[in-house]
C-alpha cells in the first residue's frame, strides 16, 4: 500500500505508523509534512528507519497548536499504546517510595513499591531502592520511628534492639506518649520535604521555645536529634558546591542507547539511574532527552530548578515550557557545567557510556557493522567477507593473504596464504587474477563462500576481480575496493563499489570494520612476507662459505640489509662487521654477481 504524503499538515503535532491495525512508531514534529516526508525519501536510511518504512501501510496525524503540546501527546500515546520502536524508558514496573502508615496509633515508616502515588502517605519516588532504605535509616536515627510491621508491634513485651540502638523510641511497650510519637512523624515528613538546613534551622528554633518554657527535659531531646542531624551530614561527604539539578548523558553505540541520571540535593548525590535501550530508534539527540526527562519526572514530585544536559538541545524551550504546562513549575534548562559540578557532570557522561559497554559484546559491534554495511550496499544481508592484500619488497618474495570476518569477528583458522609465483610477483593485478582464481575453487562449499569480498587497491585491481569473478560460476559475488587516502592519513579512504564511489561515513561502524579488515589482511601479508623473506636470507649463498655461520650471516645482512648489497661491498666494508676477516672478505667477493 503507497502512502499518500500530500495529505500529511504542514502544521506541529503527532504522527503514528501503523502495519496494519498494529501502531508500530508514534513521533512529534514541528512540521508533521517535513518529518513524515523524511522516512520516504530516497536517501540513505539506518537500518530501524528502513524498516520502519518498509512496514508502514498506514499514517495517522493528530495536529496540535504547538511542540509542547505535541510532546505531551506522543508521551501519552507512547505510554498507552508502547510501539515496539519507540524509546520505552518505563514499563509496567512499580517504583520506591517512602510510605508512612498514617491509619495506625502509632505510624511506622516503610519502604513501598507503587505505580502511582497521589495521597500523603508517600514520599517520592526515589531514584532506586537504596535512596529509600538510607533515607528511612536516616529518618530512624534523628527520629526514632518504628519500622516494624503492625503484627510484630502489636505483640511486644518489650523494646526490641532498635531501641536500644537508639533508632525507635519503643512506642510498642509505650516509651513514649501519643502526641510526641505524632509530632515525630510530623517532623520527619517536614525533613523530608525540606532541606537538611532547614531541618537544623528548625530544630534549634525547637531547642529555643522549649528553653524559653523551663522544658529542658524536652530540650535536651531535641539537642540529641540535632547532634544525630548534624552527624549524618557529617557522614555524607559534600560532592559540590550545587545545591538542587539534576544531570542527564546520553550515549549512543552500535543499536544502543545508555541513558545516566544524577540526582543532586543540598550539595549531595542523592540518587543515580541509568537505562540501557537495546535496539534504540530516534530521529535526534534532542527527541532521547526529551523522552528521557519527560519520563524520569512523570510520577516526581521533587522537581528541582535545573536541569543540566550533557549535549545542547537545540530547543530547550519545548521541554521549559512542558514543565510550566505539566507540572506548574518553571525549571532552566543548561548544557554547560559549571567548574563546581563538572566533576559529577562527567561521572555522569561515563556511565552513559559505561551502561553500553557493560551489556555489549564483541558479537554485538560485528553484528551491528556487518547489518549497517548491509544496508549501505543494498545487500539482503552480509555475514562474511574476506579481505584480501598482496606484499612484496622491490618485487621479490611475494605473497597475498586472505583474511575472514563475520558477525562474531576475525575467523583466523580460516585466514589463508598464498605464494605468488616469481613471474607475478611485482605485478600486483596478475597476483590478485591468480590467488582469486586459486580461492574461487573452494566456494562450492557453502560454508566456505563470502558475501562480500574486500580488495586493498583502485579501481583497476577491482575491475580486474571483478572481471575474474564474473567468468566464474560464482558471478553473484560482490566485490569492493578500499583505497588508500592522501599521504595515507587514516579515515581519508575511498571506498569503491560496483557503481563508483560509496559515501560512507566516516565515523560508521561500517566504514571502521573495513578498515580494520584492510589493516589485518595487510598485516598477515606482511608478516608473511617478512618470513619468506629470512627463509630465503637462512638458506643463501654466505652458507657455502667456511667460516660464515648464523650469527655472521646475521651480522652480515644486518649491515648491508640484503645478499646483492653483500656482493656489491668493498673488502674494507665487509671487514668493518665484527668477525669478518681478510681471508673470510675474500671469500665474499668471489661470489659470482
Amino acid at each position: 500500500m503507497s502512502i499518500n504524503l500530500k495529505k500529511v499538515p504542514d502544521t506541529p503535532g503527532v504522527y503514528k505508523f501503523f502495519n496494519n491495525s498494529e501502531i508500530i512508531y508514534i513521533g512529534k514534529a514541528k512540521n508533521l509534512k517535513k518529518r513524515v516526508s523524511t522516512y520516504f525519501g530516497k536517501s540513505f536510511k539506518d537500518r530501524k528507519t528502513s524498516q520502519i518504512k518498509f512496514l508502514t501501510n498506514k499514517i495517522e496525524t493528530f495536529t496540535t497548536k504547538n511542540e509542547v503540546e505535541a510532546l505531551l501527546l506522543e508521551q501519552m500515546l507512547i505510554k498507552e499504546n508502547k510501539p515496539k520502536f519507540n524509546i520505552l524508558l518505563r514499563d509496567d514496573k512499580t517504583y520506591p517510595y517512602i510510605y508512612f502508615s498514617l491509619d495506625h496509633e502509632f505510624p511506622g515508616v516503610y519502604s513501598k513499591r507503587t505505580k502511582n502515588a497521589v495521597d500523603k502517605k508517600y514520599y517520592g519516588p526515589f531514584v532506586s531502592s537504596e535512596a529509600v532504605k538510607k533515607s528511612i535509616k536516616e529518618i530512624q536515627k534523628i527520629f526514632k520511628l518504628r519500622n516494624c510491621s503492625d503484627n510484630t508491634f502489636a505483640n511486644r513485651t518489650r523494646p526490641c534492639i532498635e531501641f536500644q540502638m537508639k533508632r525507635c523510641s519503643a512506642p510498642c511497650v509505650q516509651k513514649i506518649n501519643k502526641f510526641d510519637y505524632l509530632e515525630d512523624i510530623t517532623s520527619a515528613k517536614s525533613f523530608l520535604s525540606s532541606s537538611d538546613t532547614k531541618s537544623i534551622q528548625r530544630l534549634t528554633s525547637d531547642i529555643e521555645k522549649a528553653v524559653s518554657k523551663l522544658d529542658f527535659e524536652k530540650a535536651a531531646e531535641i539537642r540529641d536529634r540535632l547532634q544525630r542531624l548534624n552527624l549524618i551530614k557529617e557522614e555524607q561527604s559534600v560532592v559540590t558546591l550545587a545545591n538542587d539539578v539534576d544531570i542527564f548523558s546520553v550515549s549512543s553505540e552500535l543499536s544502543y542507547l545508555g541513558i545516566s541520571i544524577i540526582v543532586v540535593r543540598n550539595g549531595k548525590i542523592r540518587g543515580t539511574k541509568t537505562h540501557l535501550i537495546k535496539q534504540a530508534h530516534f530521529d535526534s539527540f534532542d527527541d532521547v532527552y526529551q523522552s528521557a526527562i519527560f519520563n524520569f519526572y512523570d510520577n516526581q514530585i521533587d522537581i528541582p530548578k535545573k536541569i543540566l544536559c550533557a549535549y545542547a538541545l537545540d530547543d530547550k524551550k519545548i521541554l521549559e515550557k512542558m514543565f510550566q504546562a505539566k507540572h506548574k513549575k518553571v525549571v532552566q534548562i543548561i548544557h554547560s557545567p559549571s567548574k563546581s559540578i563538572r566533576p559529577i557532570f562527567n561521572l555522569c557522561n561515563l556511565n552513559a557510556i559505561q551502561v553500553i559497554k557493560n551489556h555489549t559484546s564483541k558479537e554485538d559491534k560485528y553484528t551491528f557493522a556487518l547489518n549497517e554495511l548491509s544496508n549501505y550496499l543494498g545487500m539482503k544481508d552480509i555475514s562474511k567477507v574476506e579481505g584480501y592484500d598482496v606484499s612484496h619488497i622491490s618485487g621479490h618474495n611475494a605473497v597475498a593473504s586472505c583474511v575472514v570476518f563475520s558477525k562474531t569477528g576475525p575467523l583466523k583458522n580460516n585466514y589463508r596464504l598464498f605464494n605468488i609465483p616469481k613471474n607475478l610477483s611485482g605485478n600486483d593485478t596478475g597476483s590478485l587474477k591468480h590467488i582469486i582464481e586459486r580461492r574461487l575453487k573452494y566456494y562450492d562449499d557453502p560454508k566456505i563462500k563470502p558475501d562480500l569480498l574486500l580488495i586493498d587497491g583502485g579501481k583497476s585491481q577491482l575491475n580486474f576481480v571483478k572481471k575474474v569473478i564474473k567468468e566464474s560460476r560464482h558471478n553473484d559475488l560482490k566485490v569492493i575496493s578500499i583505497v588508500k587516502g592522501i599521504n595515507r592519513v587514516r579515515a581519508t579512504e575511498t571506498i569503491i563499489g560496483e557503481t563508483g564511489v560509496l559515501e560512507l561515513d566516516k565515523n560508521s561502524k561500517s566504514f571502521l570494520l573495513l578498515q580494520e579488515v584492510r589493516d589485518e589482511s595487510h598485516r598477515f601479508a606482511i608478516r608473511a612476507q617478512r618470513n619468506k623473506k629470512r627463509k630465503t636470507i637462512r638458506k643463501s649463498e654466505l652458507d657455502n662459505i667456511s667460516g660464515i655461520g648464523n650469527i655472521l650471516k646475521t651480522r652480515l645482512i644486518k649491515r648491508f640489509k640484503s645478499i646483492s648489497k653483500i656482493k656489491e661491498a668493498s673488502l674494507q666494508e665487509l671487514m668493518t662487521v665484527k668477525g669478518i676477516n681478510e681471508k673470510i672478505a675474500y671469500e665474499v667477493k668471489k661470489i659470482p654477481k
